[in-house]
C-alpha cells in the first residue's frame, strides 16, 4: 500500500478540511445574524474571555496592573490596564486567540487530542458565568455542557472531534468576527483592530484589520498542515489511541 506523502491529506482527513471551511461560514453568519447570534453566546464568552485573559497575562507579565474587566457577548470585552507594555498587551489577544484555536483545531485531526482539549472547553464555558446575569446565556451554556459530556459517548468520543473543531475555528479566526461587530454593530467596546490604530494613528483600523487576518489566516493553515502531517490515522486507528485515556463506548 502506497504511503500517502506527508503534506498530501489522506482520504480520513479530507472531511475535516472541508468542515473547517463550513463552520467558518456557519459562525459569520451566527454571529452576525441578529437573533441567531443568542445561540453561540456561550461559545462567544468562552472565546471572548480567553481573548480576554492572554491580554491580562501579558498585562501581569509586562509589569502593569488590570484595574477592570469586562465579557459580554453582544458588547465584546475589554480589559482595562495600567501600565506594562502597551503593544505587547494589546497584540497578545489575537496571539493568544489564533494558537489556542490553532490546537483546537488539531483536535479535528485526532480524538485523543479532543478528548484532553474538551476539558478545557468545558472549564471556559463555565468560567465567564461568573460574569453573566443572563438566564438563557446560563441556560444554553448547561446545554453546551451537555453536549460536550455527550459527545464522549457517541462513537468512542469521535463527536468530540467536530464540536472542538468549531470552537477552535471561532477562536483561530477570531478577527474575523471581532471587525464584524465593529462593523455591523457598533459595539461598545472597540475591536482590537481599532485600538490598534488608536496606539498608531498613522495606520488605519482596517489596515491593522488585514494584517491580523493575514497572521490568522497563515497560522490555521499552519495547524491544518501540522495535523495532516502529524494525525494520518484511520477513525480505528483514533479510537484504538484515544480508548488509552477514559475509554467509553
Amino acid at each position: 500500500m502506497p504511503t500517502t506523502p506527508a503534506l498530501t491529506p489522506t482520504h480520513d482527513q479530507v472531511p475535516t478540511l472541508y468542515v473547517i471551511v463550513v463552520y467558518a461560514v456557519i459562525i459569520f453568519a451566527l454571529w452576525n445574524i441578529p437573533g441567531a447570534r443568542v445561540l453561540i453566546n456561550p461559545l462567544k464568552l468562552l472565546t471572548i474571555g480567553w481573548h480576554e485573559l492572554c491580554h491580562i497575562t501579558m498585562a501581569v507579565l509586562t509589569g502593569g496592573s488590570v484595574t477592570k474587566v469586562s465579557i459580554d457577548p453582544d458588547t465584546g470585552g475589554a480589559t482595562h490596564v495600567e501600565g506594562g507594555i502597551p503593544f505587547i498587551i494589546l497584540s497578545a489577544g489575537y496571539v493568544g486567540s489564533t494558537f489556542f484555536g490553532g490546537v483546537l483545531v488539531l483536535s479535528g485531526f485526532d480524538t485523543l487530542i479532543a478528548k484532553i482539549m474538551s476539558f478545557i472547553i468545558g472549564l471556559g464555558l463555565v468560567l465567564p458565568l461568573v460574569l453573566v446575569r443572563d438566564k438563557l446565556t446560563i441556560l444554553l451554556t448547561i446545554c453546551y455542557e451537555g453536549l460536550l459530556v455527550g459527545f464522549w459517548f457517541i462513537d468512542h468520543a469521535q463527536a468530540l472531534r467536530w464540536y472542538c473543531l468549531f470552537v477552535g475555528v471561532m477562536n483561530v479566526l477570531f478577527v474575523i468576527w471581532d471587525i464584524a461587530d465593529d462593523k455591523y454593530f457598533r459595539k461598545a467596546n472597540d475591536s482590537d483592530a481599532t485600538q490598534f490604530s488608536i496606539m498608531f494613528p498613522s495606520i488605519g483600523a482596517h489596515v491593522w484589520a488585514f494584517i491580523w487576518m493575514v497572521f490568522e489566516i497563515a497560522v490555521l493553515i499552519g495547524f491544518v498542515l501540522l495535523g495532516i502531517t502529524c494525525f494520518k490515522r484511520t477513525p480505528d486507528d483514533m479510537r484504538t489511541e484515544a480508548d488509552q485515556f477514559l475509554p467509553t463506548r
